[in-house]
C-alpha cells in the first residue's frame, strides 16, 4: 500500500481534498490486497480531513434501488462494490447514488434524486461545488461522470429517452426522463484541452495510468469547448454509432420545437 500512496501522492493527490475516482481494477492490480488495498491507499492519500468518493448505481433500470444491498459490480466494477460495503463508508439512498468516506460524506451521499441524474445538486455536481478533484485510474475521460454535468452546465441539445424504477405511493413505478446522453467516446478528447491548458496530471497507480484533475476545471473547460459546437461529442450523422444516432434525432427534434415556439 505504500507504494500507492507514494504514487497517488506524485500524481498530485493530496491531504484534505474530495477526490471522486473512477477506475478499472484489472488495470491496477494485480495487488495482494485485493480492492481494499487500493481503498485504503486512496483514504490514505487524502488522509483524515479528506473524503473519498465514488459512484455507487447500477444499470438495472427495472429493479429497485436498495441502498443496502443493491449491487454495483456488472456496472461499475469491483473496487466499487467493495467500497460502499465497506464500515464508515455513507452511500445515497436513491438510483443515482454516490458512496463516500470522510468529513464532506453525508454532504455528497444526500444529494438528492434529480432528473437528469446529472444534474444541479447531483452527487457529481456536489463534488464539483467542494472544489473536488477527479481520479480516472486505468480509464479515460469516457468514464468520468463530471462531463455530463459539464455538458448540461454547456445545455447540450441532445437527449435520449431512459426511466428508472422507483416506488410511488409504495409501488414500483417507471419514472421516464430525458437524459443528456451518447456513447461518450468523444469524451476522451476532454483530455487533449485540459492538457493542452496544463490542468491534466498524469502518472502510473499500480500498474495503471492515471489522470488528475479538478472537478471545476473538467466544467470550465468543456463548456468553452461546447461553446461554439455543442454537439461537438457526437460521432458525426452516419457514422454507424447508434447511440450518437439516437442523440442526433433529438437535436432534430430540440430544432424544431425551438423554431415551433418562436
Amino acid at each position: 500500500m505504500t507504494q500507492l500512496v507514494s504514487q497517488l501522492r506524485s500524481l498530485g493527490v493530496q491531504p484534505a481534498i474530495v477526490l471522486l475516482v473512477h477506475t478499472s481494477f484489472s488495470k491496477v492490480g494485480p495487488l495482494d490486497g485485493g480492492p481494499d488495498e487500493l481503498i485504503d491507499a486512496l483514504i490514505e492519500a487524502v488522509g483524515p480531513e479528506g473524503t473519498v468518493t465514488m459512484p455507487s448505481w447500477t444499470a438495472d433500470d427495472e429493479a429497485l434501488f436498495d441502498t443496502s444491498s443493491t449491487s454495483t459490480r456488472d456496472h461499475l466494477g469491483i473496487v466499487s462494490e467493495v467500497f460502499w460495503q465497506r464500515p464508515g463508508v455513507l452511500r445515497g439512498d436513491h438510483p443515482f447514488a454516490f458512496a463516500a468516506i470522510g468529513p464532506q460524506a453525508e454532504f455528497i451521499t444526500s444529494a438528492p434524486f434529480v432528473l437528469p441524474p446529472h444534474a444541479k445538486d447531483s452527487g457529481v455536481a456536489r463534488v464539483h461545488d467542494l472544489d473536488g478533484w477527479v481520479l480516472l485510474l486505468g480509464v479515460d475521460h469516457d468514464s468520468n461522470t463530471t462531463i455530463h454535468y459539464a455538458e448540461l452546465t454547456a445545455g447540450v441539445p441532445y437527449w435520449q429517452s431512459n426511466y428508472i424504477t422507483v416506488l410511488v405511493d409504495g409501488r414500483p413505478k417507471k419514472v421516464f426522463y430525458g437524459e443528456n446522453d451518447s456513447c461518450c467516446q468523444g469524451f476522451n478528447m476532454a483530455g487533449e484541452w485540459l492538457r493542452q491548458r496544463g490542468l491534466q496530471r498524469e502518472g502510473k497507480v499500480g500498474n495503471a495510468d492515471a489522470i488528475l484533475v479538478r472537478s471545476r476545471d473538467v466544467v470550465d473547460t468543456v463548456v468553452a469547448e461546447l461553446r461554439d459546437d455543442l454537439t461537438r461529442f457526437l460521432h458525426p450523422r452516419g457514422s454507424d454509432c447508434d447511440e450518437c444516432e439516437e442523440a442526433w434525432v433529438s437535436v432534430v427534434e430540440s430544432a424544431a420545437r425551438s423554431a415551433a415556439t418562436g
